[in-house]
C-alpha cells in the first residue's frame, strides 16, 4: 500500500558549519526548511479530485437535539406521555421516561422541502445550501468518549485530531499561519485531546484562540520587544544553538517541531493579529452574522474570523458553541443557545457563498451526539449517539439533500447509518485524501484516521 508520508530526514551539519550558516540569520534555515517540506510534498501521491480546499467545524458542544431542530417526528408528537414502543438501548448515559413531544413546531423550506424547527429561521432560510445527514451514529454516550470519537477516530486512546491530519496530509496554503485553529475551544470533555496532533510531529496540532485566560487572543500574539529586529536577532541566537543540538542528537521530529514553530510563531506575530482584526468589516457584514446584537455578538464574531482565516488559507479551523447538554430545561436552554447560534451559522455559510468561497470550503456542523426522543425529568432529554443529525455545506457536497433517516421516533439511525468514521472518510475524500492511504507509523503499526473502519458516503458528493 502507498502511503502518504510527510516525514524528512535533516542532514546532520558540523558545529562550525552551523554557526556560518546562522551567522546569515535564520531566514536561510527557515528557507531550508520549507524547500525540504516541499519536497516532501511533491514525493508524495498528489491528492486527487479534491473538491475542499479547506473545512470550517462548527462543533455544537453538548449535544443538540436534532428532534427538536431538524428531524420532525409525528409519532413523536401523537404518542407523547407513552413509553417506548421498542426497546432502548441496553447501555444509556441515565436512565429516561416516556416519549416527549417537541415543544416547537416544524416547517418545509426551499426547493428540497427540509425540515426546520421554528427556533433556526435563519438556517432555515439556506435550507437549500445544506446537505443534511439525519442518520449519524456514533459509539459512545458520555461526553468525553463521543467528543474525542468525532474529532479523532478513537473514544479510548489518544489519536491525533482530524484538523492534524488534514494538516500532515495537506499542509497549510499560509506559511505564516498555522494549518489547524481552533476557536473557543471547551476544556473539558477531551480537553486538548480535541486539537491535539497525538503521535504526528506537534507542528500538526492545533493552534488555540480563545477558550481561556486570553480571550480571544492567541497566547503571547504580541511580542514583549518593541523592536521586531531585537527579536529576529534573539531567535537567530536561539536558532544556532537548537540547530547545534539537533546535529548531535541526530534525527528527532519532535525537536525539529519545536524549532520550526520557533519560526512559525515569529511570523504568527505578524499576521495573526490582522486576520483576527475584524473591526474592519463592512458594516453589512457584520449584521449579517449579527454581529451588532447583543444576543449574537460573540459567536458572530467567531464565525466572521473564522471566515477570514479561513480566507487568508488556514486549512482547517473548528468554532466552538455551547453548552447544549439539555438535561433539564430543554425549552429554556435550546431557546438561547439556538438564538445565539442560528444567524451567526447562516450568516457564515451565505457569505462564503457571495465570495465564491464556499465551493471549496467545506462547513460541517454537528455535536458529538443528538438526544433521546424519550425524556428526562419533565423537561429534559439524555443523549443519544444512535440516531442524530449533522449537516454539511459546500465544499463539493450536494446542496438541499436529505440523507438517511431515523426511526419513527427518532432514537436509532434507520435508513443509510452514518457512523464517524463514514463522516471521516468522507470529509477527507472532499479533500483529495484517500482515507486508507493517509497514514503514519506509530508503534509498530500504521495509524489512519479512520483506523480500520470508515466508508465513503458517494450519495452526498456533488
Amino acid at each position: 500500500m502507498t502511503k502518504l508520508c510527510r516525514q524528512r530526514t535533516p542532514i546532520p551539519l558540523t558545529r562550525r558549519a552551523m554557526l556560518q550558516r546562522a551567522g546569515t540569520g535564520f531566514g536561510a534555515l527557515a528557507l531550508h526548511g520549507l524547500l525540504a517540506g516541499e519536497s516532501a510534498a511533491a514525493s508524495a501521491p498528489a491528492p486527487s479530485l479534491a473538491r475542499a480546499k479547506r473545512v470550517i467545524f462548527l462543533f455544537m458542544h453538548g449535544g443538540p437535539s436534532t428532534v427538536d431542530l431538524f428531524d420532525p417526528k409525528p409519532l413523536l408528537e401523537r404518542d407523547a406521555g407513552k413509553p417506548l414502543p421498542f426497546d432502548g438501548p441496553r447501555i444509556v448515559s441515565s436512565q429516561t421516561g416516556n416519549l416527549l413531544a417537541s415543544p416547537w413546531s416544524f416547517q418545509q423550506h426551499g426547493q428540497s422541502g427540509a425540515p426546520v424547527s421554528e427556533l433556526l429561521p435563519h438556517i432555515a432560510a439556506i435550507a437549500d445550501d445544506l446537505c443534511f445527514i439525519r442518520s449519524m451514529c456514533c459509539s459512545n454516550s458520555r461526553h468525553g468518549g463521543a467528543l474525542l470519537e468525532l474529532h479523532t477516530g478513537s473514544d479510548t486512546f489518544t489519536r491525533p485530531a482530524m484538523g492534524s491530519w488534514i494538516n500532515y496530509g495537506l499542509g497549510s496554503e499560509n506559511d505564516n499561519l498555522p494549518g489547524f485553529i481552533t476557536i473557543n475551544p471547551s476544556g473539558s470533555h477531551g480537553g486538548a485531546g480535541a486539537w491535539s496532533s497525538g503521535f504526528l510531529p506537534a507542528k500538526f496540532s492545533g493552534t488555540r484562540i480563545g477558550g481561556g485566560a486570553n480571550g480571544m487572543n492567541v497566547p503571547f500574539i504580541h511580542s514583549p520587544l518593541a523592536a521586531p529586529a531585537h527579536q529576529r536577532q534573539e531567535l537567530d541566537l536561539l536558532a544556532a544553538f537548537n540547530a547545534d543540538h539537533l546535529a548531535a542528537r541526530g534525527p528527532d521530529p519532535e525537536l525539529e517541531s519545536r524549532i520550526a514553530s520557533y519560526e512559525l510563531a515569529f511570523r504568527m506575530q505578524r499576521e495573526v493579529p490582522g486576520v483576527q482584526d475584524i473591526s474592519n468589516e463592512p458594516d453589512h457584514i457584520r449584521k449579517l452574522y449579527g454581529a451588532d446584537e447583543e444576543t449574537t455578538k460573540s459567536f458572530a464574531e467567531q464565525c466572521l474570523m473564522a471566515r477570514r482565516f479561513s480566507e487568508a488559507g488556514v486549512r482547517f479551523v473548528q468554532v466552538t458553541h455551547r453548552y447544549w447538554d439539555s438535561h433539564s430545561k430543554l425549552r429554556d436552554e435550546h431557546t438561547k443557545l439556538s438564538a445565539q447560534m442560528d444567524q451567526p451559522v447562516a450568516g457564515l455559510i451565505t457569505d462564503l457563498k457571495q465570495r465564491g468561497l464556499l465551493e471549496d470550503t467545506l462547513v460541517l456542523w454537528g455535536g458529538e451526539f443528538g438526544r433521546t426522543p424519550t425524556a428526562q425529568g419533565n423537561d429534559g432529554r439524555d443523549h443519544n449517539p444512535h440516531g442524530f443529525t449533522m449537516f454539511l455545506a459546500g465544499g463539493g457536497t450536494k446542496p438541499g439533500l436529505p440523507f438517511g433517516t431515523t426511526d419513527d421516533y427518532g432514537y436509532y439511525a434507520q435508513e443509510n447509518p452514518v457512523h464517524f468514521h463514514d463522516l471521516h472518510a468522507t470529509i477527507l475524500h472532499l479533500m483529495g485524501l484517500d482515507h486508507e492511504k493517509l497514514t503514519y507509523r506509530y508503534a509498530g503499526r500504521d495509524f489512519r484516521l479512520t483506523d480500520v473502519h470508515g466508508n465513503i458516503i458517494h450519495d452526498i458528493l456533488a
